[in-house]
């Protein structure tokens, strides 16, 4: 580590017990704590295993040495809880081994056990890997069995050496170990489940702000929290009044005969910052903000209060949050109806949303676990409450409405582990074209707002629906029935021809497939069936079936392996003389739950769905739309077919690739343009050489003379007779669209005369020209990566030219790549033949395509500088791909890893 170019950055992150603290670097200014730390707040023995010995000159020799004017060869982190400083944790390298750093940790005795060594390490490994460290040793006593666990619960790989009573530790720092970031997911996971039990399972609420006005939101909220028989203590806190709504009010939180795990505010905007101090200061460890409005310093003073006293917040602009486990029983909330208990966790962002679905749930009969409105989301988002919902024992679906993500890399990470244990559905909210609109290259022309966020919910496993009815739908099915398998093949069985066929096409717009059945089964069908009956797929049973008919029917069908799902469409009849005739009588008299899902259509039902109860008290959806039945089974197949796929590793690292080669280019880039820009063609090629991937022949020419001379250069060297020649200016985006591009060219009077037409056509904006070999023929692809300043790095592959945004033809991953994104990227393209060869055309090397894949997953992991690559075209052909364009635009970035335990600062309370 030459020079610590990469310094830590402020963040706050969860302690193993939920509480918040500061990780930041430690200066000059610290030297007080530090001392504090080390001959005050740790123990004899405690400084006996830090320093193998009883100095009493050790802290001051700790404190001269962390805390001198910044060395770039020490890297030192402290962890602060409350203003003290709890931790801390370095690394120095020395002078024979720059990429080996020595470590030390010390923690304050108080706070042995609360993980953290721990967090101060992931954090410490990170800005030692950033700064090209790539093992961190450090000596130990034999018997200090404490920090011997930190070290080996890490999750990365440890080597030891035991010799006269010390052991020499060795850790490898590997970049792309899945075991180490496993464990930093499961640590982030608990901690964040420990932060939300005083929120989620609090044993005393406070409402401050409970008004005497009746329809207050204040007084709303206490009122519901008291009907809804909440069973801890639950505190009005109003300075002027004695009583509200028949609960007795106190002045202030310090009034109050204990301390509040947590308060509701409904506070005027301008006290919501005293309001939260005031909470902080009495140990309230949780808070739902319900005032809107909030300016920018009472936003950034509520989230500061927040951190500062360890406190999790909802909000601000919530409608509240519920919990109805039945040893909590807490409605915190203002909407008009209360949930029942269950088993769906409901997390929202608009409150209008909230009271919407609420209703739509109550009314079907569907239970919550718990439901949280995010409003603004300052703290507490969608992703914490998934690892709530993964380990709280009763949620078995989780219901989703978010407008936006603070970390989608971290959401998409959580996602896809939680979607293995409980269907996640979401409403795609926010999808607009308007992102296409600034893009400079196609590939961020291909990466709109929608395909990213398609993206992530695909990656992640998530069933993304695109309105709220058809989110209701699809959970109205996934809630009460099973699974199809992978295949859902749907017969579709009705008592009106007209209806199967509507039901059919309907499965056909939802991409299911219906086979035709097999002879026994139609036969056995006909046997059952009144004369008349078709028994193909769709099966018509005719008007005249009887619901003992019908049920056998259903019966055979669900038994036969020929089908993985039934959509049954019924419409009444004048042949039903009674309630037992009707044919509805063979679903409620059967089972709810068979081996395949079982919907209903009942086109005469005045809802849009609904649930039908069975004999054995179990239910079957039914739908007053065929179209929203089929897309909730279609759903219900992509989920089968995501659990049926094994967890993919990430793409392996390709061999070749030097990182630290690339960081230093780019930030010799933008030191010399602060504000980014695109490369030149000589920058570019320097870039990909640190990757390995494949360029055509490129010869840069300033001028005539040399344009000239390149082209017989290219000849020479036995490339074919022709060259192209390619007109360059800084910021030039479109080559073709400007006209920037002549191809063909054999002799040197047609590149002398191309030349002269450049001049005259650009004019003193032309900085010269890229002289190319003539590329031989193959199929022209678009890869690509955008980096998406929320949603991060994205991988783009399609069909190229100059006619690819026309076309259209694309499909896109959220690097870094996994080993299945690199396997079916390619068959996902309309396109996909072309690839694989038809008509006696030989297919392409989709193995050297996939390379090209991999290796800009690694550029797009590795720089976050990297705003746009676009190579088009990429010419695949049989014996390998070659790109004859590029360009590569970088602009300053900070990097960031996704995965480093932290807490998330919404924009709103960042600091100028």
């Amino acid at each position: 580590m030459s020079t610590a170019r990469h310094l830590p950055r402020t963040v706050e992150a969860l302690l193993a017990d939920g509480t918040t603290v500061e990780i930041r670097p430690l200066g000059p200014s610290d030297r007080a704590a530090v001392l504090d730390l080390h001959a005050v707040r740790m123990s004899d023995e405690s400084r006996r295993l830090r320093f193998f010995g009883a100095s009493r000159s050790a802290p001051q020799l700790a404190v001269d040495r962390l805390c001198a004017e910044p060395r770039p060869e020490l890297l030192a982190l402290g962890a602060w809880a409350g203003g003290e400083l709890v931790g801390e944790a370095d690394c120095e390298t020395v002078q024979a081994r720059p990429d080996t750093a020595e470590l030390a940790v010390a923690v304050a005795d108080d706070w042995h056990h609360r993980g953290v060594a721990t967090l101060l390490l992931e954090h410490l490994i990170h800005a030692a890997r950033e700064n090209g460290i790539r093992t961190i040793e450090a000596d130990t006593l034999a018997g200090n069995l404490a920090v011997h666990r930190v070290f080996s619960d890490l999750g990365l790989p440890v080597h030891r050496h035991l010799e006269q009573g010390e052991v020499r530790v060795r850790v490898p720092l590997d970049e792309t170990d899945e075991h180490y970031r496993a464990a930093v997911d499961e640590r982030g996971r608990s901690a964040d489940v420990a932060s939300l039990a005083a929120l989620l399972r609090p044993a005393s609420v406070a409402v401050v702000g409970a008004s005497r006005r009746p329809g207050s939101v204040g007084q709303s909220v206490l009122l519901k929290i008291r009907q809804d028989g909440f069973t801890g203590e639950l505190w009005a806190v109003n300075p002027y009044a004695a009583e509200v709504a028949g609960e007795p009010a106190y002045p202030s939180l310090s009034t109050l005969p204990g301390t509040p795990d947590l308060a509701v505010l409904a506070v005027p905007p301008i006290a919501v910052a005293g309001a939260a101090e005031e909470c902080g200061q009495a140990g309230v460890r949780a808070l739902v903000v319900l005032t809107s409005g909030l300016g920018v310093d009472t936003a950034r003073q509520l989230i500061h209060a927040c951190r500062r006293h360890s406190m999790r917040l909802v909000g601000p602009n919530s409608l509240g949050i519920a919990q109805t486990d039945p040893e909590i029983r807490l409605d915190a909330e203002f909407g008009a109806v209360s949930p029942l208990p269950g088993s769906a966790g409901v997390a929202v962002q608009s409150g209008g949303v909230g009271i919407a679905l609420l209703e739509r749930l109550t009314w079907l009969g569907i239970g919550v676990s718990s439901f949280v409105s995010l409003g603004d989301k300052y703290d507490v988002s969608g992703n914490d409450l998934l690892q709530w919902w993964e380990s709280d024992g009763t949620t078995d679906v989780a219901l989703l409405h978010l407008e936006s993500f603070g970390n989608p890399r971290a959401f998409s990470r959580t996602a896809r582990r939680v979607t293995r244990k409980l269907p996640i559905i979401t409403v795609d909210a926010g999808r607009s074209p308007a992102g296409r609109r600034g893009a400079a290259s196609h590939t961020a022309a291909a990466a709109t707002p929608t395909v990213t966020r398609e993206t992530l919910f695909r990656q992640a496993g998530i069933t993304a629906t695109h309105s709220l009815s058809e989110l209701v739908d699809t959970a109205t099915l996934l809630h009460s029935q099973p699974l199809p398998s992978a295949r859902c093949a749907v017969a579709v069985v009705s008592n009106a021809g007209g209806v199967g066929i509507l039901a059919a096409d309907a499965c056909a717009d939802a991409g299911l497939t219906q086979p035709e059945l097999p002879c026994d089964l139609t036969a056995e069908l006909r046997d059952l069936l009144p004369g008349g009956a078709s028994t193909a797929n769709p099966v018509d049973t005719t008007a005249a079936v009887r619901p003992g008919q019908l049920a056998a029917c259903i019966d055979t069908l669900a038994r036969s392996r020929a089908v993985d799902a039934l959509l049954v469409c019924l419409v009444p009849t004048a042949l039903c003389a009674g309630p037992q005739d009707d044919p509805v009588r063979a679903l409620l008299d059967g089972p709810a739950r068979r081996r395949i899902p079982v919907a209903a259509v009942l086109l005469s039902q005045e809802v849009p769905v609904r649930y039908l109860t069975c004999a054995d008290g179990g239910y079957i959806p039914s739908y007053a739309d065929p179209q929203a039945a089929a897309r909730a089974l279609g759903h219900a197949r992509d989920r089968a077919r995501w659990l049926a796929e094994p967890p993919s590793p990430e793409a392996k690292i390709p061999p070749g690739c030097d990182p630290q080669a690339a960081r230093r280019l780019a930030e010799a880039f933008l030191a010399a343009n602060p504000d980014g820009g695109w490369l030149d063609p000589a920058l570019t090629v320097e870039l990909f050489d640190c990757y390995g991937l494949s360029l055509t022949v490129s010869i840069w020419a300033p001028d005539e003379r040399g344009a000239v001379i390149a082209a017989q250069s290219l000849r020479q060297l036995g490339h074919r007779g022709e060259v192209a020649l390619k007109a360059y200016w800084p910021g030039q985006v479109h080559k073709s669209a400007l006209g920037a591009v002549r191809t063909g060219l054999a002799t040197d009077s047609q590149v002398h005369d191309v030349f002269r037409e450049f001049t005259k056509r650009f004019g003193r904006q032309l900085t010269g020209v890229v002289v190319q070999p003539m590329a031989a023929p193959g199929l022209e692809l678009l890869a690509g990566v955008v980096q998406d300043r929320v949603f991060g790095p994205l991988v783009v592959l399609g069909l190229g030219g100059t006619a690819s945004e026309v076309l259209d033809d694309r499909t896109a991953r959220l690097a870094p790549l996994t080993e299945r994104d690199l396997a079916t990227m390619a068959t996902e393209l309309r396109s996909s033949p072309l690839l694989s060869g038809r008509q006696g055309a030989a297919a392409i090397d989709l193995a050297a395509v996939q390379d090209v894949l991999a290796k800009l997953s690694r550029l797009a992991a590795d720089l976050p500088q990297l705003a746009e690559l676009d190579l088009n075209p990429l010419i695949a052909r049989p014996d390998g791909v070659i790109c004859v364009d590029a360009r590569v635009r970088l602009e300053p970035r900070p990097s960031f890893e996704p995965y480093l335990r932290r807490l998330r600062r919404p924009a709103a309370t960042e600091e100028p």
